[in-house]
């Protein structure tokens, strides 16, 4: 596994730690991610659950429905609010996505992939080289090996817990 990475909240009373590297990154333009966060989207990126510790401080939890109709829990900062990771039905608590921004270094993290463009504000550009799809895409099709098999071990632990 490689090196850890921390993050936290705007108001420092929440810290984590996430270690190695995600099993991919999305920059999401979703109407939903537009909503949620105030913005013109949100990049995620997707590590298993127990990859991510939190140092200090507390989470509070809240309940949003995903695009899929499922239960999209968003973890915040009990203080100040931050959003630093969501848990999305396909994973259940097997799998967050983490949200760059709260990483001290967000720029180090490069999306495999650009997803949602047709609900994307016009006046939104995309940077070249990184794939671009009006909705979503099928990991299996775009990521590196590893990467495949440790989302395809997640997939099939929820399979197996119901989780």
């Amino acid at each position: 596994m490689q090196a850890a990475r921390g993050g936290g909240c705007a108001c420092g009373h929440v810290r984590y730690r996430v270690k190695g590297e995600p099993i991919y990154t999305n920059n999401c333009h979703c109407r939903l991610c537009q909503q949620q966060t105030g913005s013109t989207g949100v990049v995620n990126a997707f590590y298993e659950s127990d990859r991510i510790e939190v140092l200090q401080g507390r989470l509070s939890e809240h309940m949003m429905v995903s695009g899929s109709g499922g239960p999209h829990l968003i973890c915040r900062c009990r203080e100040c609010g931050t959003a630093l990771w969501s848990i999305y039905p396909r994973l259940g608590r097997l799998g967050i996505g983490l949200r760059v921004g709260t990483l001290d270094e967000p720029g180090a993290l490069t999306p495999d992939a650009v997803i949602f463009t047709e609900s994307a504000m016009p006046w939104v550009t995309f940077p070249e080289g990184i794939p671009q799809f009006e909705r979503t895409y099928d990991f299996r099709t775009l990521l590196p090996a590893e990467r495949i098999d440790r989302m395809l071990a997640l997939m099939g632990r929820r399979e197996s817990f119901g989780a």
